[in-house]
């Protein structure tokens, strides 16, 4: 049962009260249905009330920063015996927040306010992950414990991340203005902090994250594979979250609802029964 509130109305004769209420009732079921209504920043898919509760997020904070917090405690920090950083895909915070034009703008501003960092991912030019900054700087830390690399990528941490937020660096930046020698940025490669882009540049990249990346793809095309093979490309929502998992969803069934609906690979369809995630036809 979708709760919706309304004002008091005012108080009608009763030879008008069956034509008011019937007309009452007809609106109220129109509304329902009426998916694109939604207002933009404030709810999503997730956060449609059916039954009294809301599908997953019932007490996630709606600011950009509440909800890639949230999505960071969904990630399976076990999975990778606690290496890696939480790891959220940029999409996946437009499956919380419609209005992505104010995510965007909150993460740029908590991106220059050196909270963030931010990484394009090699499996889709237009993956980008998102990672707190100082848990990456802690994970990449912890990997060059002992090792000879430890010392430079220090030195990148220290100097060039506070500094400079791009996703990538050249050749001629990294030796003339973060003063590396071309032995230190081979070092860095080397540790994982950065991975070659083109002939004389780099991207920033999450040390040890390639097993991240092979669950992130097997798990989204099983998840989608379920959908498909479902009556009319269609499944509830709750009824998804309760079916056992096949061996390649190994990031969680939540983590990747939140990306084939941030990434648009499914539609959400609001019902009395709960969320329905249609398979757009792509």
């Amino acid at each position: 049962m979708l709760y919706i509130s309304f004002s008091r109305e005012p108080v009608f004769e009763s030879k008008h009260w069956s034509l008011y209420t019937m007309n009452r009732k007809r609106s109220l079921i129109s509304d329902t249905f009426k998916v694109k209504k939604r207002r933009l920043g404030t709810e999503s898919c997730f956060g449609v009330q059916v039954n009294g509760k809301n599908s997953i997020l019932q007490d996630v904070p709606l600011d950009t920063k509440g909800a890639l917090q949230y999505l960071a405690s969904l990630f399976p920090r076990k999975l990778f015996n606690d290496t890696l950083p939480p790891i959220v895909l940029k999409h996946q915070l437009y499956s919380i927040k419609q209005d992505r034009t104010l995510v965007d703008r909150q993460l740029n501003e908590l991106k220059d306010q050196g909270e963030i960092l931010m990484f394009q991912l090699g499996f889709d030019t237009d993956a980008f992950a998102v990672v707190f900054a100082q848990d990456y700087k802690v994970k990449a830390l912890a990997a060059e414990a002992g090792r000879e690399t430890l010392g430079t990528v220090q030195k990148f941490l220290e100097t060039v991340l506070p500094s400079c937020m791009d996703l990538s660096f050249n050749k001629e930046k990294m030796l003339k203005k973060f003063l590396f020698r071309d032995q230190e940025i081979t070092q860095l490669v080397k540790s994982g902090v950065l991975t070659v882009r083109d002939a004389g540049s780099w991207w920033l990249a999450i040390p040890n994250s390639g097993r991240f990346t092979k669950f992130f793809i097997q798990g989204r095309k099983a998840v989608l594979g379920m959908i498909k093979k479902s009556k009319y490309k269609e499944v509830l929502q709750t009824d998804l979250e309760c079916r056992k998992m096949t061996s390649h969803v190994k990031l969680g069934i939540q983590y990747h609802i939140h990306d084939i609906i941030g990434a648009e690979l499914v539609e959400c369809v609001p019902t009395t029964s709960g969320i329905l995630l249609r398979l757009t036809d792509t």
